[in-house]
């Protein structure tokens, strides 16, 4: 059964094999990397259709630019960002640039880390971690 990956650039929705994740597979639109292995950047726009409509657990890093523990995690982020390319998309949202998307979510100190499976929050976690936490908080949330 194929799965649904959405494109970061163009915000469509692509329909994956999932014994093709590995290839390096591109969108079907605009020709984009689907799974590049680096960490995402939402905004508003295209927070709601990389969250909602991914088949691969989406876990986002609610972070601003002036927070120094967020600084620190940052390249841990990057590192399970590209070990789990295949298996999860690892995705920042600067919350200075979209505080409507924090409050929502009732995100009241960053670094703080959503997983969300098909649109819905399934785990959270705040301040930062170390890239081994990191690693095993993206595991558990595999499959």
């Amino acid at each position: 059964m194929p799965l649904h990956v959405p494109c970061a650039q163009c915000n469509s929705i692509n329909r994956l094999p999932p014994e093709r994740l590995a290839d390096g597979p591109k969108c079907g639109k605009c020709g984009g990397k689907l799974l590049a292995g680096s960490v995402l950047e939402l905004t508003a726009n295209n927070f709601p259709t990389i969250t909602g409509k991914s088949d691969l657990p989406v876990i986002v890093d609610f972070w601003a630019p002036w927070c120094g523990p967020c600084k620190m995690m940052a390249p841990a982020f990057e590192q399970a960002a590209a070990k789990f390319k295949t298996s999860a998309v690892l995705a920042k949202l600067d919350t200075d640039r979209a505080p409507e998307i924090g409050t929502r979510y009732n995100v009241r100190s960053i670094p703080t880390l959503i997983v969300f499976k098909q649109g819905r929050e399934i785990a959270r976690q705040s301040g930062a971690m170390d890239p081994g936490s990191l690693q095993r908080f993206v595991e558990n949330h595999l499959a």
